[in-house]
């Protein structure tokens, strides 16, 4: 994989580079193409070939010879030359601020000589048309020169297309050298994200240090953090499936015993010889077994919801002073709790909350029960409601503390429990509920000096 992607990259590079390449020169190629088309054009105004090919403007025919105007007269001094007219023979006609020691007459060979070079006295040399008439314009010390090349086509063609072929295997190689470098420290990171995600895909959530990131440090950094996540979903998961394989076992065991005597007060129902008293106390076993099973599968089945969001609230506008008031009134009324010492109080007569009373009901029912069924008969349960919440607590025997920072895992049961019918997902649904409000809840407890729960409202 690593040799794959070095490949890729590097023809890339190579490419790209090959491609540059053959821009630039079809770019050459097309500049001299209109160079030569534009041929002398392009020469900037000020340039001595376009101030002598423009000059025939100046001269003048007098008397049948020709002869230079006094605008003449100024463009030359201006521009520091001077102007000789020359007839068909060579011979000078008339001159313009020419040198003392200018030639009176030019062979063909000795003008072809002074226009490809300078003289002597370093004067540049430029040919013009006037009528019949031929002229040179001199610029002495000139800061133009005029460099003549001879080319034989075939052979320029044949050496451009070497030194092309050339260029192009060094720049390929040089090329070849720097992206294999350049690709190799490229794809050594990716190559390591690469086993770095086939690692999370097989479940293995250990974090990489690496010391050279680069330009991926953010990238490795995200997949520790994303690393850290799964191995603590991994670690909540294994511990949710085994309090849960916990849950199963313990309702099994508690729906066992219900079932044991549903069936076997069924089978007695069946004797001809049982008097109605027996018939009707066997009746009673059966219904209040058959209640606590449904209890049972109530709390799975409401546990499961609050747990997947998927609890609709009846939400309405509640005093909770008057709520909590009333839940209390049922408890003192009811003769199963009539020995137990409960006190109600309330500072925040004015306090609402948006509840489903219901739900709520329970949860601040179960908070009590686990006070009053937990402990011994003499203890005393306080109920408060304040600004903030309700609170809750008791002077009984307290939670032990490996137990306290379990009280709300769904399927825990405490230590103290082991004589007390229950599914262990009490105080989990009443938490749940709380928080589907909005709410919290919060527990404290010390062994020997009893239990505080407060619901803290939103």
């Amino acid at each position: 994989m690593k040799w794959k992607l070095t490949g890729r990259y590097l023809v890339s590079v190579l490419i790209i580079v090959f491609i540059v390449i053959i821009i630039n020169t079809v770019i050459l190629i097309g500049m001299f193409i209109q160079q030569q088309g534009q041929g002398m054009d392009d020469v900037s105004s000020d340039s001595g070939e376009v101030f002598s090919r423009h000059f025939n403007k100046y001269l003048v025919m007098e008397n049948g010879q020709p002869a230079v105007s006094e605008e003449g007269i100024e463009a030359l001094q201006s521009f520091g030359a001077w102007i000789q007219i020359l007839d068909t023979n060579g011979h000078v006609v008339t001159s313009a601020l020419a040198p003392e020691n200018a030639p009176e007459h030019y062979s063909p060979l000795e003008l072809i000589h002074i226009y490809k070079y300078m003289d002597d006295e370093f004067v540049t040399y430029f040919i013009g048309e006037f009528e019949p008439y031929d002229y040179l314009v001199g610029v002495p010390d000139s800061k133009e020169q005029r460099v003549v090349f001879m080319l034989e086509a075939e052979s320029t063609f044949a050496f451009l297309s070497k030194s092309l072929l050339v260029i192009l295997i060094v720049d390929l190689i040089i090329a070849s050298i720097v992206g294999l470098l350049f690709s190799s420290i490229l794809t050594k990171p990716i190559t390591r994200l690469i086993d770095r995600i086939t690692q999370l895909k097989k479940r293995n959530f250990s974090v990489w240090e690496m010391k050279k990131m680069g330009i991926f440090k953010p990238v490795f950094t995200n997949l520790n953090d994303v690393s850290k996540t799964l191995q603590a979903h991994e670690n909540e998961r294994t511990k949710l499936e085994k309090l849960r394989d916990d849950w199963i076992s313990n309702v099994s065991h508690d729906l066992k015993t219900p079932l044991a005597s549903i069936r076997g007060y069924a089978e007695l129902l069946r004797y001809q010889d049982l008097t109605p008293e027996e018939r009707l106390e066997f009746a009673e076993v059966i219904e209040r077994q058959s209640i606590y099973m449904k209890d049972l599968l109530d709390d799975f089945n409401l546990t499961t919801r609050l747990r997947n969001q998927e609890m609709p609230l009846d939400l309405e506008e509640t005093r909770v002073e008057s709520f909590v008031r009333e839940i209390v009134i049922d408890l003192l009324n009811d003769p199963q709790f009539s020995k137990y010492h409960i006190s109600f109080e309330s500072s925040s007569p004015e306090s609402n909350w948006k509840m489903d009373r219901h739900l709520m009901k329970r949860a601040i029912l179960n908070f009590i029960y686990n006070a009053l069924i937990h402990n011994e008969d003499d203890i005393e349960v306080s109920i408060q409601v304040m600004s903030d919440g309700i609170l809750i607590s008791d002077t009984g025997k307290g939670i032990p503390s490996h137990d306290l920072e379990h009280i709300f895992e769904r399927y825990y049961r405490g230590t103290n429990t082991q004589n007390i019918r229950g599914t262990g997902l009490g105080m989990a649904i009443s938490r749940d509920i709380v928080e589907a409000h909005g709410g919290k809840v919060t527990i404290t407890s010390e062994l020997g000096c009893g239990t505080t729960v407060k619901v803290l409202m939103s």
